[in-house]
């Protein structure tokens, strides 16, 4: 991919929680040949932040200061059989995959810049459910509920969509799993990146439009 040419004036500062993972990464690769990225995840990037503590995504947005646009490509929830999972394996997903992304819009409501956005993580289980998926099928279709509903009370020109990818193929290699039907990082990259560029709003993305 070659850099685009864009004016000056429509260069973007934008926070991308999740950075350092998989798709993050890429999202952070075809930003920052436009616009300037500045990289947040829990252990590593530009600021460290714990999705599951307010504070922390507060203490995110003092230090890192007003953005015109925000991505989150990070979350984790529990995977497994649902006569198996615990309160706590329900509550990891609660607070770090739905809250988390929950509160960095409320949150970050406050520090976005006019005309602004938020483009928010879900993925293919909230539709596609499989066996063991019960914990992660349920945040996935709530983050996706709050985000069409949240559209509907943005403020001063700011929209929020949110990214349902498909299984990526670099994650199915990592975990020695067949990859044929993943889709590459870069690719659902773009689905985070039509999210930035375009008017769309409360809407959920669907990364194999991009394939």
């Amino acid at each position: 991919m070659t850099p685009s040419l864009i004016k000056e004036e429509q260069r973007m500062r934008i926070i991308v929680v999740g950075a350092t993972g998989t798709i993050g990464k890429a999202v952070v690769k075809q930003l920052a040949l436009e616009h300037e990225v500045v990289r947040a995840a829990s252990k590593s990037g530009d600021y460290r932040v714990d999705m599951t503590r307010k504070e922390s995504i507060e203490k995110l947005f003092q230090e890192a200061g007003p953005c015109d646009a925000l991505v989150c490509a990070a979350g984790v929830a529990r995977f497994g059989p649902l006569s198996e999972l615990t309160d706590e394996d329900f509550q990891l997903g609660l607070c770090g995959k739905l809250m988390g992304q929950v509160n960095l819009v409320r949150v970050g409501l406050k520090y976005m810049n006019d005309n602004g956005s938020f483009t928010l993580t879900s993925g293919i289980l909230s539709h596609q459910p499989m066996p063991g998926s019960a914990s992660i099928s349920m945040v996935n279709a709530a983050l996706e509920g709050f985000v069409r509903a949240a559209a509907l009370e943005m403020p001063r020109g700011l929209r929020i969509n949110v990214v349902s990818p498909p299984w990526v193929k670099e994650t199915l290699e990592a975990l020695g799993m067949d990859s044929s039907g993943g889709m590459p990082a870069e690719r659902v990259a773009q689905g985070y990146r039509a999210s930035i560029a375009g008017t769309r709003s409360g809407n959920v993305i669907n990364a194999w439009d991009f394939a």
